[in-house]
């Protein structure tokens, strides 16, 4: 991951990325995905940093994406970090998240996504994972994300993981992917993932710790607001 210097320029619907940005002004990131749920949650998790209020932009339809067949989730965020920022030279992020089943040796894991199949729904998914692994044993939510800018060669990696245990059955319908079954150590309720408002989720979530992670790095990158990036 190499460091660089400044770098960002003024959009024409005003905004500023994220070389440019001072003081109480609202930075943009591009986000390398096209799910809009996705998009939504970084959105709502990088809000309301202290001094910028971020933006997440959805990638272009245009844009291709590497496939995610790396060994490591950190892999597969920066394959697709790097190829957003390649395509449109704007800084982009990327995150690759999943879950591990301790009595699986990790599985899931980065083919968490397809762990039924290539084709699989987030219902078939879970169905797997608790045919496979036994009621209460350890899980853990793990989610990588890169930060790329191709105006400095900036390269970032931030991480959050959720720890909790399996359910017996799944319950609550706000989340997606695994969070009907997942019961999170870090809540002191009996809700699962999936019961939690976002406001809650977002405290403990994965990818509510990568993200705070990132707007806080981002946030001394700027001088908290008080300069431009160094």
């Amino acid at each position: 991951m190499r460091m660089g210097g400044d770098g960002g320029d003024i959009g024409d619907d005003g905004d500023v990325a994220v070389g440019d940005v001072a003081a109480g002004m609202r930075g943009t990131l591009l986000l390398a995905t096209r799910n809009e749920h996705k998009r939504r949650e970084f959105a709502r998790l990088l809000a309301d940093a202290r001094s910028v209020g971020w933006e997440i932009d959805a990638l272009p339809d245009e844009v291709e994406l590497p496939p995610e067949d790396g060994a490591t989730f950190a892999e597969n965020a920066f394959g697709k970090a790097r190829a957003a920022a390649a395509a449109t030279g704007r800084a982009s992020i990327a995150d690759d998240s999943g879950i591990e089943a301790a009595a699986l040796g990790g599985r899931p894991g980065v083919r968490s996504a397809r762990y039924a199949g290539p084709d699989a729904t987030d219902e078939q998914n879970l169905a797997k994972l608790m045919r496979e692994a036994p009621t209460g044993s350890a899980l853990r939510y793990v989610c990588a994300l890169a930060y790329v800018d191709p105006a400095s060669g900036e390269e970032r990696l931030f991480e959050g993981r959720c720890d909790g245990m399996l359910a017996a059955e799944p319950h609550g319908e706000r989340g997606f992917g695994y969070d009907p079954a997942f019961l999170p150590d870090d809540w002191p309720g009996a809700e699962t993932m999936a019961q939690l408002t976002d406001e809650q989720k977002d405290q403990i979530s994965h990818r509510g710790r990568a993200a705070r992670a990132l707007a806080a790095w981002l946030e001394r990158r700027l001088g908290a607001g008080t300069s431009t990036a160094g």
